[in-house]
């Protein structure tokens, strides 16, 4: 007996020991959350200066950067942004003021809650209390430290976008779910908060327009004689949060489907044979376990994401797969669990309709339901003390490998990517010189890939320069004679640079706009040649070539200062068939940065688009002057190489 009593004291210390080490690695992974988050990533992103910009006039006037009131929809480099996030960032705003670090607190705080919440969940599915079981409290903390040192979460977290907040309202939704299945009939304290964290999926990030009325109509699976009626409530009051998006939608056709439009590989009629098949092979694409568990996110551009790292650990991976064998053989019947397989499904929905594969903000829901589906695992395992080395051994792979993360991350901050890509040095080097010169106003002349206006608006305003200091110019727009001007055009024919940061250019205009006029019929004579030439595309993808173009002509080909628009003289390109017929006429540009004179050549980056049909095409590559002609019209000669498409 009283040995009995001694392995059972025993086994609770170790327990307990275990525990209290688990807490405090996960508090101090915690703290890691909110270590150097205004500096890594360094920098600002310009749709992180987007929304601090509009949350902080919101905060200040309740009007966006456009003047309107109170929207639903912020209006954003043609584009619409979500509005959850933006007012939360408001209501810090009004009372901190404008900073970075404010802002990027918010998103670390809201990966915090998502992994907390996250561990509330599975305390009250391994049955929070029960004390018969020996270690169900435990699962909790051990849930909490995996979504926390989850890769996919962090990255998520350390920028101001809207999808940081997403997973933190996913999990509330998943919490009320579990609440309302735990009762038999479902009365307005349990409808309410169902449609209101389903409202809040909705307007919380983009794909939550698809994704939330899903999730709303896996709510059937909860069906039963007692609930039927608190079901058809709750997809009513849901419909009732969708109204003012509907109304949006109206007044302002396209406004939230043009972004859309310009991502997705889907071409009308829809219904098509094609269509279904590139589904089918993004969807099963997106749920590649080497891209989730080995290397990650394969889009390079991916912000903040640390390329080539994985978005989920091995350990996970391994408790997903025993999780889903617990599910299969103790919980088939229940719907919970039904339900969150379900949502799993479709949470791949909207971004399989896209042409990237694994783009991990789409698809920000997925680590959330790996997550959930390896409780069963965690709680088999804390179970007995049999299971403890199994537990201690997928601790440390878990710990170890999310360290090392943590690490790579924390080093990688300066890596030129990820400098690049944040606009790291547009402060010191671009924004300060203007500043310094004292010169009014400041002319903002962007390209129309690379608003980088913003970065004048909200840097200015974090400093207390007000913005009528700035003017932006319209695309195609000169600067005046004399005029200092930050620009994000590789255009530059009348510059006198000052600075140059990635992207942007500090220049005064040298010498008054130049007038630019068709070009006489002597000018169109060019000659052209590829340099180490694409011959197989995949379909639908795009490829860079690489062109030498000389001016053959008598004349000066002038640049314009802004690129694009009528007369801008480019490269451009067509796609024949086999036998020369015009199948795609105008395809992609490449415009001269700088006059180019007689007998000089440049060489430029040309970006075509291959078919969307796999087949044989001819590349055709010509010159043109924008509004006028393409050279080859007026007896230039063009240059034609066969390319395959895959």
């Amino acid at each position: 007996m009283k040995i009995g009593n001694g392995k059972s004291v025993t086994h609770e210390k170790t327990h307990s020991w275990l525990w209290s080490l688990f807490l405090l690695i996960t508090l101090a992974v915690i703290a890691v959350y909110f270590v150097r988050v205004e500096r890594n990533p360094p920098g600002y992103y310009i749709d992180e200066s987007s929304i601090s910009y509009n949350a902080y006039t919101i905060s200040q006037s309740g009007v966006d950067e456009f003047g309107m009131r109170w929207p639903l929809y912020f209006r954003s480099f043609g584009d619409y942004k979500n509005p959850v996030y933006i007012y939360a960032l408001a209501g810090i705003y009004r009372l901190t003021g404008p900073s970075i670090l404010a802002a990027r607190l918010l998103s670390a705080f809201c990966g915090l809650l998502a992994a907390v919440g996250l561990g509330l969940l599975a305390r009250r599915i391994s049955g929070q209390g029960d004390h018969s079981t020996g270690g169900q409290p435990g699962v909790g903390i051990f849930v909490t430290l995996m979504a926390l040192l989850t890769p996919w979460l962090f990255e998520m977290s350390r920028v101001v976008f809207e999808v940081a907040l997403y997973p933190f309202v996913l999990v509330l939704f998943l919490l009320c779910v579990h609440r309302s299945s735990t009762k038999s009939s479902w009365r307005w304290t349990e409808i309410v908060p169902l449609a209101l964290t389903l409202g809040l999926l909705t307007y919380t990030y983009s794909i939550g327009r698809l994704i939330g009325p899903l999730f709303a109509l896996g709510l059937i699976f909860f069906v039963s004689r007692e609930r039927v009626a608190s079901v058809f409530k709750t997809w009513a009051l849901y419909a009732i949060t969708l109204v003012p998006l509907l109304l949006f939608q109206r007044h302002n056709p396209g406004a939230l489907t043009g972004r859309f439009s310009l991502i997705t590989y889907l071409e009308p009629p829809y219904p098509t044979v094609d269509n279904v098949r590139e589904f089918a092979r993004h969807y099963f694409g997106n749920l590649s376990p080497w891209k989730l568990f080995v290397t990650g996110d394969p889009n390079f551009e991916q912000i903040a994401h640390l390329y080539g790292a994985p978005l989920l650990l091995v350990a996970t991976g391994v408790m997903l797969i025993a999780g889903l064998l617990l599910i299969i053989r103790d919980h088939r019947r229940e719907a919970w669990w039904r339900f969150v397989f379900y949502c799993l499904l479709v949470s791949v929905v909207p971004a399989s309709l896209t042409k990237e594969y694994v783009h991990m903000l789409r698809l920000a829901p997925v680590p959330v339901f790996v997550i959930v589906l390896t409780i069963p695992a965690f709680k088999w395992l804390t179970r007995t003390n049999r299971n403890k080395a199994i537990l201690t051994l997928l601790s440390v792979l878990m710990i170890g490998q999310g360290g090392f993360f943590l690490w790579m991350f924390e080093t990688s901050a300066n890596s030129p990517r990820r400098l690049r890509q944040f606009d790291h040095g547009y402060v010191e080097q671009i924004l300060k010189p203007a500043l310094a010169l004292n010169q009014k106003p400041i002319f903002l002349a962007d390209a129309l890939a690379i608003p980088g206006y913003i970065q004048a608006y909200w840097h200015s305003t974090m400093r207390g320069v007000p913005i009528s200091n700035f003017v932006r110019l319209a695309p195609q727009e000169a600067a005046p004679e004399g005029a200092l001007v930050i620009t994000t055009e590789e255009n530059c024919p009348r510059c006198r640079i000052i600075s140059t940061s990635e992207f942007y250019t500090l220049y005064f205009a040298n010498g008054a706009p130049i007038k630019h006029e068709a070009l006489p019929d002597a000018a169109f004579r060019a000659r052209l040649r590829l340099i180490d030439a694409v011959s197989v595309l995949r379909a639908g993808k795009q490829a860079d070539y690489l062109l030498v173009v000389t001016n053959d002509s008598n004349v000066v080909w002038p640049a314009r200062e802004r690129s694009g628009g009528p007369l801008q003289v480019s490269t451009g390109n067509h796609w024949l068939d086999q036998t020369g017929n015009m199948l795609i006429n105008d395809d992609g540009r490449a415009a001269l940065l700088q006059d180019l004179r007689p007998a000089e050549e440049v060489q430029l980056k040309l970006t075509v688009n291959a078919p969307k049909k796999p087949g044989s095409y001819l590349l055709e590559v010509d010159v043109l002057q924008e509004g006028v002609a393409w050279f080859g019209t007026r007896g230039s000669r063009t240059v034609r190489i066969p390319v395959k498409v895959e």
